[in-house]
């Protein structure tokens, strides 16, 4: 019988073209897009899980309130390590790990350098820990010694060779020798080091080796023993504030106790994040590489079960659509014998049918939108077709889809009576009137969330690009790693100057775009208890940062050359000014310090205060900051003139090799910079816009057949109105007005839920946008026009027929 029902089946998709076109492109485009985000999430879902015992590693973070600013920090202090390692019998090991930054490496005995982007220390636990293998090297010595590295395999080829880059030297920043002690494969796209091509050994960093409680740079790892359990390590874990950190805070705060710490409104908690959960659940000031968040899974998730319960509904609605067509095949089999339960397997074998042929043409679709999606997304996935487990989950979920989407027209049809079918009263026995037009609300609801849902994200970012940040990112170029020229940085500042179209330049390595950070504890002069400390972040720059960044001054004076005492002078920032408890006038010549516990500290004069700027993403408040006037050479910010910006490059290139030759020049915009900050935020724009279209697409494929089904239903009808005198525009807007009540339904759902998803969605930036009516009417009038075009060409159809041939019509 199975083969019997599966051959008539396809008879009847055969006999049926157009009605299986829309029912079969409709359920490939919502599984293809399905298929996309399914893989996407597990890809998000698996972050670090390659790492060996992954379940069994846990990361400290630390949460601290001091000196009025709160700070959400994934790093320690540099002494911790040793402390839990010492203390806390469940740990098996410890790791520490501190971002570098940016290196230019070369092989002794070469001039040309090369960078590399994302470099960082570890400690000789780092290989062991999460189980990586030396693909060259031994593990038990690669991180060892001071002055050695390990590098991924495709940093070992870009120098050595993955063979023969064992025991080679580089030159770090043309002033450390390091040697090579190992290569290891690329570390995974979906793991925490995958930008970090270069491991240098934590037991050559001085730094690592302070007994700096407070200075938080250190991301710390631990692996339990076997058996232990993470809470029971939390609760204890607090109790190193008694013992390390107070102790250590007296130093420089005599006075200071736990009691007088909390009772000043301060805080210092730690706590573990699993390893695994850090790319969804953790979104603190630094992390090791950008993470997403659990909320855009959560997104995305309904957004693709939307896709298929859309693709899915759109079955539906054709197949009972579809089914006055074959009223009179349901009645002629009931008389012959057949009963509903039979009726019943062959329409849902015909629902299977269609949907294992969607599932070939969505696998299809999906193989060639993945470079895009990839591409859109940030991502490097690809489709698992040689893992068995794939192809199981998606039988069995297409299997399920199908009966699903085949299990209403089945049961609905299989109720036909086939008497009234027989006499030719099909068109008033199919009924399913009520829950086809749900369907279709229930659709366009769907659509019209999603297109609210874009318009907001990019509002938001529009927002984002348009809003006055306190400095100007246009037209500033960026000259990285400008510390290569060695002595001669500063005649390379004062040559581009002299370019005409060049209009300033500055020397920092702190940037309101992405860079160096320094945070530091600052007290008032006459006042050093805790309770009136002031945290905040000191950049070093020279005269022309403010100039060249274009941040304005609201009170005191800019770092002036005629003046040598500005070497122990500051300007502070509106944040920094209102924590201190002063209006920017009385700022003016007080004097602080960051030398706590220190005999004779060193005091700098406030001599400016500049209008607060946006150093940090807009999700998070303007924190206090300081400039100070030193050398940071990490790079030169150009402030460019209007004009032909690739003719301007090519002539500071050209100063570049005259002072540095052989040294890689390298550049960026500001802006570009900037933008990276909201990459997130991008992607998921980008994705809405995407599956915005597709569920689009999937309603109007439905709705196409809908229209086309209510034209053919209605042909008599409308013969008879155009004898009775109706023009085309009139019964073109009778068969129209019906859908767009269908429409209206759904906006009138969609919006206020809308409204409250993108608010919740908003509620993560400090700085945002208010929904404006604006995008509620433009998604109503962008649903409305989508469906007159869908539904006007089959009404318009309809309406200019032959009345003569519409009343032949059986």
């Amino acid at each position: 019988m199975f083969k019997n029902h599966l051959k008539i089946a396809w008879r009847s998709l055969k006999r049926q073209p157009f009605f299986t076109f829309l029912n079969t492109f409709g359920l490939a485009i919502g599984m293809a897009g399905g298929l996309l985000i399914s893989i996407y999430i597990y890809d998000e879902m698996n972050f670090d899980t390659m790492f060996k015992d992954a379940d069994r590693i846990y990361r400290i973070n630390s949460d601290i309130k001091f000196g009025g600013k709160t700070m959400m920090s994934a790093e320690v202090g540099a002494p911790m390590a040793a402390a839990i390692k010492s203390d806390f019998p469940q740990i098996e090991s410890v790791t520490r790990i501190r971002n570098r930054g940016s290196l230019l490496l070369r092989k002794q005995g070469t001039e040309t350098n090369t960078k590399e982007s994302n470099v960082a220390f570890a400690d000789s636990t780092f290989l062991k820990m999460f189980g990586i293998d030396l693909l060259v090297g031994d593990v038990n010595s690669a991180l060892t010694e001071p002055n050695t590295l390990v590098l991924t395999k495709t940093a070992a080829e870009k120098h050595f060779g993955v063979n023969n880059a064992l025991g080679q030297q580089l030159l770090l920043n043309n002033t450390e020798t390091y040697t090579v002690t190992g290569v290891i494969a690329d570390f995974p796209k979906n793991s925490m080091f995958r930008d970090h091509d270069v491991i240098m050994a934590m037991a050559g960093f001085d730094d690592s080796r302070q007994m700096s409680w407070t200075s938080h740079n250190y991301f710390t790892f631990i692996k339990l023993l076997p058996g232990a359990d993470i809470a029971d390590f939390q609760a204890p874990l607090q109790s190193m504030l008694e013992t390390y950190i107070f102790p250590y805070v007296q130093n420089f705060y005599p006075g200071i106790t736990a009691e007088s710490f909390e009772a000043s409104g301060n805080y210092l908690k730690y706590s573990t994040i699993a390893l695994t959960d850090i790319h969804l659940y953790s979104n603190r000031e630094i992390e090791l590489s950008a993470n997403s968040s659990i909320q855009n899974v959560y997104i995305l998730s309904f957004i693709g079960l939307f896709l298929i319960l859309l693709a899915s509904v759109n079955f539906m609605n054709l197949s009972t659509a579809h089914s006055l067509k074959r009223a009179k095949e349901v009645g002629i089999r009931k008389t012959l014998g057949s009963n509903k339960a039979e009726l019943v397997r062959q329409f849902l074998i015909e629902a299977g049918l269609i949907s294992f042929i969607s599932l070939i043409l969505a696998i299809g679709i999906a193989m060639v939108a993945l470079p895009f999606f990839n591409d859109l997304s940030g991502k490097a996935i690809s489709i698992p077709f040689v893992n068995p487990i794939f192809w199981i989950i998606l039988i069995v979920a297409v299997t399920f889809l199908g009966l699903f989407s085949g299990s209403y027209p089945a049961f609905f049809m299989s109720r036909f009576v086939a008497a009234k079918v027989l006499k030719g009263g099909g068109e008033n026995s199919i009924g399913g009137g009520k829950i086809r037009n749900s369907l279709v609300v229930f659709q366009f609801a769907i659509s019209v969330l999603l297109i609210i849902s874009t318009l907001v994200v990019f509002q938001q970012l529009k927002y984002i690009q348009s809003k006055d940040l306190g400095f100007a990112k246009d037209q500033v170029l960026l000259i990285e790693d400008v510390h290569a020229a060695g002595n001669q940085v500063q005649s390379f500042k004062e040559e581009v100057m002299q370019l005409g179209e060049v209009a300033t330049a500055t020397l920092t390595g702190y940037l309101p775009t992405p860079s160096f950070r320094n945070d530091n504890s600052f007290f008032k002069e006459g006042s050093t208890e805790q309770e009136n400390a002031l945290q905040m972040q000191n950049w070093v720059v020279d005269h022309d940062y403010l100039k060249t960044m274009d941040m304005q001054l609201i009170a005191g004076r800019n770092f002036d050359k005629r003046f040598p005492t500005d070497s122990t002078a500051t300007i502070l920032n509106e944040s920094a000014v209102a924590k201190l408890g002063l209006t920017p006038e009385e700022v003016l010549g007080t004097r602080v310090s960051g030398d706590l516990g220190v005999e004779s500290p060193v005091f700098y004069t406030v001599i400016g205060v500049v209008k607060n700027f946006h150093y940090a993403s807009l999700r998070e408040d303007i924190a206090s900051l300081g400039l100070f006037l030193g050398n940071s050479t990490g790079s030169l910010a150009i402030r460019l003139k209007a004009g032909d910006f690739s003719n301007v490059i090519a002539n500071i290139e050209n100063v570049w090799n005259k002072v540095a030759p052989g040294q890689l020049f390298s550049y960026r915009f500001m802006e570009d910079s900037f933008n990276t900050t909201y990459q997130a935020e991008q992607k998921l724009g980008r994705i809405f816009v995407l599956f915005t279209i597709l569920s689009i697409l999937i309603a109007c494929l439905g709705l196409f057949g809908l229209a086309a089904f209510n034209a053919q239903k209605r042909t008599k009808e409308i013969g008879i109105r155009k004898v009775l005198g109706a023009s085309v525009g009139q019964i073109t807007y009778r068969l129209t007005t019906d859908f767009l009540k269908m429409v209206g339904i759904a906006i009138v759902i969609s919006l206020p839920i809308g409204w409250y998803l993108m608010n919740k969605w908003l509620e993560d930036f400090t700085y945002r946008i208010e929904i404006g009516w604006w995008v509620f009417i433009l998604a109503a009038f962008l649903a409305v026009g989508i469906a007159i075009l869908t539904v006007s060409y089959q009404s318009i159809k309809a309406a200019i027929v032959n009345p003569v041939k519409s009343l032949r019509t059986e």
